[in-house]
Order: C-alpha cells, then structure tokens, then sequence
C-alpha cells in the first residue's frame, strides 16, 4: 500500500512545485509592472531641477545602437525666444492655458476616430515632452492612453518653463540631432540664441517629422507653413505669458 501510493505523492509534490513556481514567477512580474507603471512619475520628480538634463528614449536608442547623437544642453534663457514662440504657436496655441491635455482637441481626435475617419496627433508640448522622455515613438492608442496621465502629472510636477526647457532640449530636429542648440548649429550654423524668426519658424514646422522635413532645405511646402507660423509667432505675446522668468 505504501509503495503503491508513493509515486502518487511525488507527482502531487511535483504538482505544488509548480503551482508554487507559476506563482512566485507571476508575483515578480506583477512587481515589475508595478515598478515600471511608477518609474516614470518617480523620475518626474527627479527631472524637476534645472540642474538634471535627461536624455530621451530615442537617445538611449541610439547609443544602445551605437550610433550616437548630438545634443548640447542650454537653458530655456539662451534659446531665442522666437523659437520659443513658434514652437508654441506650431505645435501647442494653448499650451499655457490648458492642464497637460488639451481636452477640446482630444475629443475632436476621438470623435473622428469613431467614425471612421483619419485622426490627427491631438499631442500638447506636455504630452510630446513625456513621449520622448518615458515611451516610444510610433503612433498607437496604446501610448496615447499612456501620455495623458503622464503629461496630466508633468503638469502638477513641472512648472510651465521646465516643461518648455525640457521639450526644446529633447526634441529630435533631424538624424542624431537633439535639442534646439545642435539643431540651430546643425541647420543655420548659429547657436539656439541667435536663431531668427524665419529659421525658428523653419525648425518649429520640421518637428512633426524632423527626418523627412530639412529645415535647413525646406521645400515649396514647408516654406508656406514657415510663413504662418512665423506670422502667428510674432503675435504670440498674449500666449506664452507662462513662460516668463
């Protein structure tokens, strides 16, 4: 009777080993998420100091890929304030006045998702600034769900000016070329201070897709959205009043 039920037994206390095991293996996944989901609010606060540069997820790309990059840090003071405005008037009209998300826009995209129809990025400045530090690049649902939480907490963390100082030094301005001083070297050969309002508002309307948009070679298009928003920049004082020291 003993013989015969011993096999029994080793295959129950194989059976617990692996129960105990799919367990122990779920319970690190489970703590995993847990510290990935709070990874990027902890960093928030780490990024809060004008003092700490960080580098976004397409750097890190690109040094994982041994490729590189170019990306000279300056502070928001010692960007030209036209690029400043353009970028706002290009990118975010009202990134001064709304909490992280610009919710009038956001319900435009998903209305025009629910019918079926072509949807535009709908992102604010906050929401690129997070995207480029915190996930990945290419356009999903997925991420969008992501970003608003994210840029609703930037937007109690950051104040307004960091915000801008962290975007204008992450953002992709052409292959490798990072951040409003390597793009203004890159393109016009002049640091970011120095930089026009025709060349920012060149640099401003390349930012939706910096690889296939040369601000520096612009195109008959590309020309034509410059003059706009180089027109809308120069009325842009009632806008960026965040943004004062």
């Amino acid at each position: 009777m003993t013989t015969d039920s011993a096999p029994e037994n080793d295959r129950q206390a194989e059976q617990n080993d692996a129960g105990r095991g799919w367990r122990l293996l779920l319970h690190r996944l489970f703590k995993a998420m847990v510290v990935l989901a709070i990874l990027p609010f902890v960093l928030m606060v780490v990024y809060r100091p004008s003092f700490i540069h960080p580098l976004s997820t397409l750097m890190l790309s690109d040094l994982a890929l041994l490729q590189g990059y170019h990306r000279q840090w300056v502070p928001l003071e010692n960007i030209s304030p036209a690029l400043i405005r353009s970028v706002m008037m290009s990118e975010d009209g009202q990134f001064c006045s709304h909490n992280g998300v610009d919710w009038v826009q956001m319900r435009s995209v998903i209305d025009d998702a629910l019918d079926g129809e072509e949807t535009r990025g709908a992102s604010t400045i906050t929401m690129q600034t997070v995207k480029n530090l915190y996930l990945w690049n290419s356009r999903s649902f997925i991420r969008k769900g992501l970003e608003i939480p994210m840029a609703l907490a930037a937007n109690v963390i950051w104040s307004k000016r960091r915000t801008m100082e962290l975007y204008l030094n992450i953002a992709e301005w052409g292959p490798g070329i990072y951040g409003a001083q390597a793009a203004a070297l890159y393109h016009f050969k002049v640091p970011a201070s120095k930089l026009t309002p025709r060349q920012a508002a060149l640099l401003a309307v390349s930012l939706p897709n910096p690889i296939a948009r040369n601000a520096s070679k612009p195109g008959p298009g590309l020309r034509q959205l410059a003059s706009i928003v180089e027109r809308r920049a120069s009325n842009a004082g009632p806008y960026i009043t965040c943004l004062d020291p």
